[in-house]
């Protein structure tokens, strides 16, 4: 985990790099980020807040423990839900984090994920409003998909942000761990958008970067006619090469 002094300017660069204009990943308010700054809290983007303009007055230290007992409630009123966010700040003078920080929290404390980016990639979103989502998960195009993105993304089924996405992102991340024996490096919201989650900033900005353009390579395959995929031969090949793990560390992914 990075040092706390090297924390913020690096969240703070991620969320820019996240919310330039010309990548079409987030706009207005869209999108948030997050870093864990310790085992007991995390920073992560204020509520309304802009990734491309994120200051550090718009991220808001929150306690773990504030947040995730709050998944294993069944039901919680949003009221009860927006008193549980601000009671979870460290400072109460803080502005009111993201309702999405529930589910920064507890990706967060996955093994080896110290940064989390949430976008609403257009190219992606194109894909995850249609009936040809789970297979865009599920098989992969190019051999740095693989790299940047691993064998395969979690897809969630819609569930309207806040408590109950952060229990369904819970849901199906341990799914996806309890199969495949590690966390995933990109998570798909249907009709919503994108989550990267990584060691460093630059793994959670390549894994968006690379979902975005398998995003494009998939859409213009299937314009083009039936998609010819990797095999899961291939795919666990590529993902268990040396050479590419020594890419994935000169690339920050690792």
């Amino acid at each position: 985990m990075p040092a706390s002094s090297e924390l913020l300017p690096r969240l703070l660069d991620l969320s820019h790099q996240l919310g330039r204009e010309e990548r079409k990943l987030a706009i207005l308010g869209e999108g948030n980020t997050s870093a864990r700054v310790s085992d007991n809290s995390f920073l992560v983007k204020a509520s309304g807040s802009n990734l491309a303009t994120l200051a550090a007055a718009n991220l808001t230290e929150c306690r773990f423990n504030g947040l995730l007992p709050l998944l294993d409630t069944k039901k919680l009123a949003d009221a009860a839900v927006d008193q549980a966010l601000l009671a979870a700040r460290v400072d109460p003078a803080a502005k009111k984090p993201s309702v999405e920080a529930m589910f920064h929290a507890w990706l967060l404390t996955l093994p080896g994920v110290n940064f989390v980016g949430h976008t609403h990639p257009v190219a992606v979103n194109q894909i995850l409003a249609t009936r040809h989502a789970r297979t865009f998960a599920t098989k992969r195009l190019c051999p740095d998909e693989i790299v940047c993105c691993g064998t395969e993304f979690v897809l969630v089924p819609y569930v309207d942000p806040g408590l109950k996405l952060a229990q369904a992102i819970r849901t199906a991340v341990t799914a996806y761990v309890k199969r495949l024996a590690r966390p995933p490096r990109v998570i798909l919201l249907e009709n919503h958008g994108l989550i990267a989650l990584g060691a460093t900033p630059e793994a959670v900005l390549a894994a968006t970067l690379m979902a975005v353009k398998a995003a494009e390579v998939f859409t213009g395959a299937n314009a083009l006619g039936s998609v010819r995929f990797l095999s899961p031969a291939v795919g666990a090949r590529i993902a268990g090469r040396p050479d590419e793990h020594y890419r994935e560390k000169m690339l920050g992914i690792r």
